[in-house]
């Protein structure tokens, strides 16, 4: 794996296509500064958190305890990183009308080898072979 620097990471577009497929900006969850801050800072910050390069200043520290919850979010891209973990990270309930399957009852065993099964209205007989 190459090496890593603290500079090419910071010159680095920072970009996440299966949360933000458009761009952080066009999005409304940020505004126009902190997504730039997400685009400028997040590959290095993203690159602090996972632990492939070690901090190497006081700005580096703050990032990782901001986005480890150890602190409150100082700077403009400390303040972005959390809001975008907290998005990415939310509850996403379902639909209202989402995957409801209807729940099937055993109704009680006739006594001629004939299984009832009740699925909503519709009354189904299985017969045992």
């Amino acid at each position: 794996m190459a090496k890593l620097s603290r500079d090419t990471l910071v010159n680095r577009m920072f970009s996440d296509a299966k949360n933000y497929p458009y761009g952080f900006s066009r999005s409304g969850d940020f505004s126009i500064n902190e997504s730039k801050a997400l685009a400028q800072y997040g590959c290095l910050i993203a690159a602090l958190v996972d632990g492939q390069i070690e901090s190497q200043n006081i700005e580096d520290d703050g990032l990782l305890a901001a986005a480890f919850g150890k602190k409150e979010p100082e700077g403009l891209a400390e303040k972005a990183w959390v809001k975008y973990q907290k998005q990415i990270n939310r509850y996403r309930p379902g639909s209202v009308h989402g995957n409801h399957r209807p729940t099937i009852v055993e109704a009680e065993d006739d006594d001629d080898d004939k299984d009832t099964i009740e699925q909503g209205d519709i009354e189904v007989k299985i017969e045992d072979e």
